[in-house]
């Protein structure tokens, strides 16, 4: 499932809105956002620690080069699935 929109503060609602949707489909292209902060890094978490309770996996493809240097400045590689 192809993610779109902000993943930012003002937009997490939305994103979690269609959490369920992306646990769904096992994995989430990121390409389609348009716009970046830490917010998303969070996101990433809560998506990710909402699958494993749903006993569930999920990856994330195409991220763009700033959320990886985020997931990467925080050292959330090895926890995150993020796929170029």
């Amino acid at each position: 499932m192809r993610a779109q929109g902000e993943w930012t503060q003002a937009g997490a609602p939305a994103v979690l809105a269609v959490a369920n949707d992306y646990i769904t489909a096992g994995s989430v292209d990121l390409s389609g956002i348009t716009q970046i902060d830490s917010t998303a890094v969070a996101l990433l978490l809560e998506l990710s620690r909402r699958a494993r309770s749903q006993g569930k996996a999920l990856r994330f493809t195409t991220a763009p080069a700033r959320l990886l240097t985020l997931v990467g400045f925080f050292e959330l590689d090895a926890l995150l699935s993020i796929e170029g």
